[in-house]
């Protein structure tokens, strides 16, 4: 089969690669219909992401259809259209007990991480019974791959770690996929205020046809002054939202916080960050940071099979599978081509 494998740092190659086989009797193989990249995908070639190594198939998110199943599979059959999740779970583990399905000892991020993942023809699914979602025939497969990943990890590490409640004032400092996750998922808690910051404008643009209320351009440096002039008395934001994962945009947040409220992490940080403690422990603020359990799936794909969700609608670019080298090209350049996620279909 085709597959999208790992270089090293900076590199990567669309080749020729065996195709998965049943390993264990709880695998599933799964013919893939449509994947995507990740944000952590380009952290990953950035060489942010250490363990993984030279020959790993990258991706984690994708829908397909199971052509194999192992001798333990049981809410499964082959033919079914299934979404398939960004963390495995083995679901009898303490941490999958607890629904930290990201921290499952036999499990987590691991596809396209430290096993072989989704940017290929096929895929295998460890624990297929609790790491995949049975697809609805009345919903689009397109709006179905954006639940494998940003749009539980946008409301998960963003809006509940946040704790946004009725008639806050939020700020969510980047409007890539993850940002746009997040304020998608935001409103079902009813803010009074979205203000969306970014460099560009045309993201910018789209955040608002999404629900921000007010947008910040932050090219000009002067991002920190811009949000206290739209809060009410100066005072600062109630939950501040990181989906870039860098310095300056960590230290945003530090600063737009108000007493009491909430920063929370969603951006992948390939370096240290400053963490004003001396000023902030005086102001009861909570800081939390996290990697997705996707424990909110089912209650996303409820929400998206009655439109109150579409997340399909930040899909800017399409291509075959087999030009996803040029698919990554645009969305290393999102800024220059105007893209928010990409999608590939293996027809």
């Amino acid at each position: 089969m085709k597959a999208l494998v790992y270089r090293g740092p900076g590199k990567k190659e669309w080749t020729d690669v065996p195709k998965p086989a049943i390993e264990k009797p709880t695998d599933a193989i799964i013919k893939i219909v449509k994947t995507t990249i990740c944000g952590s995908d380009l952290h990953i070639l950035k060489g942010d992401v250490p363990a993984v190594t030279d020959g790993r198939i990258l991706g984690h998110e994708g829908v397909g259809i199971i052509e194999e199943i192992g001798s333990g599979v049981q809410n499964f059959k082959v033919g079914d259209k299934v979404l398939i999740s960004c963390i495995t779970s083995c679901g009898k583990c303490d941490n999958c007990k607890k629904g930290l399905y990201a921290h499952c000892e036999d499990g987590g991020w691991i596809l396209g991480h430290l096993i072989d993942g989704t940017q290929a023809e096929y895929v295998r699914i460890p624990y297929a019974d609790t790491s995949l979602y049975p697809v609805p025939s009345s919903v689009d497969d397109e709006a179905m791959v954006m639940l494998s990943d940003i749009l539980p990890t946008g409301f998960e590490i963003g809006v509940l770690n946040g704790r946004v409640k009725p008639g806050d004032t939020i700020a969510i400092i980047g409007a890539g996929p993850v940002g746009l996750s997040a304020l998608l998922t935001s409103q079902f808690y009813s803010p009074a205020e979205i203000i969306m910051v970014d460099l560009d404008d045309n993201r910018l643009e789209i955040a608002k046809q999404f629900g921000a209320t007010k947008v910040v351009n932050s090219s000009d440096g002067k991002a920190i002054q811009s949000v206290f002039s739209l809060t009410d008395g100066g005072k600062g934001v109630d939950v501040a939202i990181e989906a870039v994962g860098i310095p300056a945009t960590f230290d945003i947040c530090q600063e737009i916080i108000k007493p009491g409220g909430n920063i929370a992490n969603i951006g992948v940080h390939g370096k240290s960050v400053e963490f004003h403690i001396e000023k902030l422990w005086i102001h009861n603020i909570t800081l939390t940071t996290g990697l997705v359990s996707t424990n909110s799936t089912p209650m996303l794909l409820k929400s998206v099979v009655s439109n109150k969700l579409e997340p399909q609608k930040l899909i800017t670019h399409r291509f075959p599978l087999d030009d996803i080298m040029k698919g990554y090209d645009v969305f290393a350049n999102a800024a220059k081509e105007q893209a928010i996620k990409v999608i590939f279909s293996n027809d």
